[in-house]
């Protein structure tokens, strides 16, 4: 198995099963790799999950932060982002939600260094979500930039808690819709 397909079947593991319960032998045996060159790549599984962050980052979250453009309106952008969000936080009932707002947060409060990753990736989206709010005035994002931002942020993540809940797609879809139309 390559490398992204690796992380990908990884990914699917600690993204259904949380970090603590995914088992070195369930990752070995769904990234058909031995424990052996797991730890050789990855050294731990700390290691291979921060790995899996980077990789979801990349491939799951990018069309997230993509349709903050600015391509259209704020309005629009911001519905584009929203829509993302909630497509990806229901697109697989084996894994709804978010790694990141779901798995990584849930392990941070215990480990210092998955507590400065979880910051690190909620300051990234707030803060492209503040140069997105910036770029209609033309501006560099102020403190009440960033606050809006932040809010934005933590209604996306409140959504991927929602779903990994179980809540109905067309309920998290009507929460994004007041988010924008109240930042708007």
């Amino acid at each position: 198995m390559a490398p992204e397909q690796a992380l990908e079947a990884a990914m699917r593991v600690f993204w259904a099963e949380g970090y603590d319960a995914a088992s070195i032998d369930q990752l070995c045996r769904e990234t058909h790799m031995p424990r052996s060159s797991l730890y050789q790549m990855y050294g731990d599984k700390e290691g291979l999950f921060l790995a899996v962050i980077a990789h979801y980052v990349k491939t799951h979250l990018a069309p997230l932060t993509d349709a903050l453009g600015p391509c259209g309106t704020l309005k629009a952008d911001l519905s584009n982002f929203f829509n993302e969000v909630v497509a990806l936080a229901t697109r697989d009932s084996r894994t709804p939600g978010c790694l990141i707002s779901c798995v990584l947060a849930e392990v941070a409060g215990a480990n210092d260094v998955f507590r400065q990753e979880l910051d690190r990736r909620f300051s990234a989206l707030e803060n492209k979500i503040a140069q997105r709010l910036a770029h209609e005035d033309a501006a560099q994002p102020n403190s009440e930039t960033q606050a809006l931002a932040g809010m934005l942020a933590a209604v996306a993540r409140g959504i991927m808690l929602r779903a990994r809940s179980g809540a109905r797609r067309a309920d998290l879809h009507a929460v994004a819709v007041i988010a924008v139309k109240r930042a708007v």
